[in-house]
């Protein structure tokens, strides 16, 4: 398994402080994309079980708890979502409480009709999704925590109770 790298403290992401995670691996390599760095599958860094126990170890460095957002690559293609599936389920065991978020290429929609079991506990499992392509002709620097119009931030926990 693979990344592209870590950022332990991220103010552009997610809410408050976070650590970023970035996966290794994207099949959609959206045009104008700002990471294409992330798009080989054999590039960035190994993962290993040090990479995770200083994941874990970042989330609460120096006494601050930080939010955690995974990006890409593409997090939740089927060749990341093992790694992604791991690195949540660790992290929500030791800190239950804090907000995780996924930034996906794909839609909502897309991923609830063709994600597999692994992707769907993933979407069972967050906070918040950011979905859809970024889509260059839609962009606007303006928006939080997204690069075109056509993306939206979901509020998984509201959309697991029908809200």
């Amino acid at each position: 398994m693979r990344y592209a790298g870590i950022i332990r403290n991220d103010i552009a992401g997610g809410e408050g402080i976070c650590v970023s995670f970035f996966t290794q691996g994207c099949p959609l390599k959206c045009e104008h994309c700002h990471n294409p760095q992330t798009w080989d599958f054999n590039g960035g860094k190994e993962f290993t079980n040090d990479t995770l126990e200083n994941l874990i170890k970042y989330i609460s460095d120096n006494g601050i708890e930080r939010n955690l957002n995974i990006m890409g690559g593409e997090p939740l293609c089927e060749e990341n979502a093992f790694l992604v599936n791991l690195i949540i389920k660790q992290i929500k065991e030791i800190y239950p409480q804090i907000k995780i978020y996924v930034w996906t290429g794909y839609t909502y929609e897309y991923l609830n009709a063709h994600g597999s079991t692994r992707i769907q506990w993933i979407l069972n499992h967050i906070d918040y999704l950011i979905d859809g392509p970024y889509i260059h002709e839609q962009r606007d620097i303006t928006l939080a925590m997204r690069g075109s119009r056509n993306q939206r931030i979901l509020n998984m926990r509201e959309l697991r109770h029908g809200k």
